[in-house]
């Protein structure tokens, strides 16, 4: 097994929780949480959307969008309504106060990703900004389908496991 520190989602990870301290003092400045933010965002990307589309585009679960959203039309930043094609389901849109406190938050936002990219450099940067979404396209295609791991089977005297066979794919089948 690979050294922890070569864990690629704990850097995942890790690295996500560095770019989001850089944006949470911005943030809580102006009274919104992350998700918060992230649900606006998206809303100001598309004309509306159903809870299930929004949960796709923030990946935050519906139960947490749920109870995320009614705080969001308190405050007027969004404002839900009955979806033209099915009355159960509700259309979610930015309203016209959230569009404020993006444009308010927006200069603060870009002065942070002007930071980073000094911090880690713009080449770097543009680099992360196309790997990442391809990292994530082609693992969610599955073409990066781990090997199958047979479970390991059981003998029928003792019931102790049998070693399972895992497939490797070249030699340098690793997790």
């Amino acid at each position: 097994m690979r050294a922890f520190s070569r864990s690629l989602p704990m850097l995942l990870l890790r690295s996500h929780q560095a770019v989001m301290a850089q944006f949470r003092p911005v943030l809580r400045a102006h009274g919104i949480t992350e998700q918060q933010w992230r649900v606006l965002r998206a809303l100001s990307s598309v004309d509306e959307a159903r809870i299930t589309r929004l949960a796709e585009l923030t990946l935050i679960s519906k139960p947490s969008l749920s109870r995320l959203l009614p705080a969001l039309e308190a405050r007027r930043l969004v404002r839900r309504s009955a979806a033209a094609d099915d009355a159960r389901g509700a259309s979610i849109r930015i309203a016209p106060a959230g569009v404020a406190l993006i444009e308010r938050v927006a200069p603060h936002s870009e002065s942070r990703y002007r930071a980073i990219g000094e911090a880690v450099g713009d080449e770097a940067l543009a680099g992360l900004y196309e790997l990442l979404p391809r990292l994530a396209e082609r693992l969610e295609a599955g073409v990066a389908e781990p090997a199958a791991v047979a479970a390991p089977r059981r003998t029928a005297k003792a019931g102790a496991p049998v070693q399972a066979e895992v497939p490797r794919r070249g030699r340098r089948a690793q997790a």
